[in-house]
């Protein structure tokens, strides 16, 4: 599992590299985008039990923050951002879709490597993607409606259609089949982590020719709004007085978006350039979060909240 993680930056660089090189290759598959994602959010509610659902009833103050800065931070913080780098319409709207989506499931990972509190990042990534049905498309709508033709009901039916029903249904397969799923769940992980892989190479090569224009300024974007959704998640529940591993554990779900999602998302209702943000944020933020794990992990705190000490369960898989 936590070589997969360690693993994930580097598979996605290289194929990034040789989408880039090759784009004839992996450009004719962009109708899998989707399919591909479906099959990511099956296998994170193949990880999950009835019984991680009543963790937001323990926790509801350190959930509920996380999940209010999730839809709160990243999305405006995405918009100053993008207009104050003068971002064409397209990729401001990208990056904005980028901003409203859920945590991404490799915060899972990074909090574990963190030292942080895992049962909440795994309870904070499940009720932001459910909560995303409905706030991912309105939050998007608000901010660059004027700009960009949002389709506030067409997002949301994708959304049931991507994240709600592929999540509910691996859910209740577990429920029912938890002994007979046993032999495959170890595997889960290398499918998700070559689903996400293989889309983030179709995006580079669908915009290979708007990379060399665009690729700096994207990359810059990126890393600023990155680096701006870990900095207010740490400091704003530090203010409000939370312990240090939890504001760890909400810095890292803040800051990590499901990527994944975005660029679906972006592909369908936007363009191609507008997926762009989100196939760099998917390399992005795990090279920046695993850094950041490194780092936490060798300071660690001396709070006495609980931690979780067991590895994140079976497939949480990197987005």
């Amino acid at each position: 599992m936590l070589q997969i993680s360690i693993l994930f930056p580097v598979m996605a660089i290289a194929a990034s590299i040789a989408a880039y090189l090759e784009p004839e290759i992996f450009a004719p598959f962009g109708g899998s985008i989707v399919p591909l994602l479906t099959i990511i959010m099956f296998a994170m509610g193949l990880t999950l039990t009835p019984a991680d659902f009543k963790r937001v009833a323990r926790r509801p103050k350190a959930v509920g923050l996380g999940v209010f800065l999730q839809f709160t931070i990243m999305p405006l913080t995405a918009l100053a951002i993008g207009t104050a780098l003068a971002l064409p319409p397209e990729l401001l709207a990208g990056l904005v879709l980028l901003g409203s989506c859920p945590g991404g499931t490799a915060s899972n990972v990074i909090s574990y490597l963190a030292k942080a509190n895992v049962a909440l990042s795994v309870t904070m990534t499940m009720t932001s993607s459910l909560l995303a049905v409905a706030a991912t498309p309105v939050i998007t709508w608000l901010l660059v409606g004027q700009t960009v033709h949002v389709s506030v009901g067409a997002i949301l039916l994708s959304l049931v259609q991507i994240v709600l029903l592929p999540v509910l249904i691996g859910v209740a397969m577990n429920a029912f089949f938890h002994r007979q799923l046993a032999r495959v769940k170890p595997a889960l992980p290398i499918v998700a982590t070559t689903a996400i892989v293989i889309i983030i190479a179709i995006i580079v090569a669908l915009n290979r020719d708007d990379l060399a224009l665009v690729g700096p300024a994207i990359l810059a974007t990126v890393v600023l709004h990155n680096l701006s959704g870990l900095a207010w998640g740490y400091a704003i529940p530090r203010l409000l007085g939370f312990d240090r591993v939890t504001c760890r554990t909400i810095a890292i779900e803040v800051g990590m978006q499901n990527s994944g999602l975005s660029v679906a998302l972006a592909l369908k209702y936007f363009s191609a350039l507008a997926a762009l943000p989100s196939a760099i944020f998917s390399i992005w933020h795990n090279l920046s979060g695993a850094l950041l794990a490194g780092w936490w992990s060798r300071h660690a705190t001396n709070d006495a909240a609980p931690r979780t000490v067991t590895r994140p369960r079976d497939a949480r898989v990197e987005d």
